[in-house]
């Protein structure tokens, strides 16, 4: 049976080839600006997929809050870093964004049980 991690993850990559494949220089280029921006800098990776992190859960994407609980975890960060960062999130997007919470929660434990 494939589990969340890796049917988000084939379903991700999956269509991201497609779009790819359409050869659009808008496309390829935004699929470019966010990997380079995620890439080392002043402010490095986990600050980074953290601060992802908060910004996709107060915009209530759930495809991207997945990506950044991901990134997040191989970047090394631990469940109470994460579960920090996602409590600012709750405060900042407000009430509306416990469902998120919710589910990003569930990916997380996800992610946990998919690396035992």
């Amino acid at each position: 049976m494939i589990n969340k991690v890796d049917e988000f993850n084939a379903y991700r990559q999956q269509m991201n080839d497609k779009i790819l494949g359409e050869n659009n220089k808008v496309l390829k280029r935004i699929f470019n600006l966010d990997t380079n921006a995620f890439t080392e800098g002043a402010v490095d990776k986990k600050t980074k997929e953290l601060l992802g992190l908060v910004a996709s859960l107060v915009l209530r994407c759930d495809d991207c809050v997945k990506y950044h609980l991901e990134s997040s975890y191989k970047e090394g960060l631990t469940r109470e870093q994460v579960m920090e960062t996602l409590s600012i999130g709750t405060l900042i997007g407000g009430t509306i964004v416990i469902p998120h919470l919710r589910r990003a929660h569930e990916y997380w434990e996800a992610l946990e049980n998919a690396k035992e």
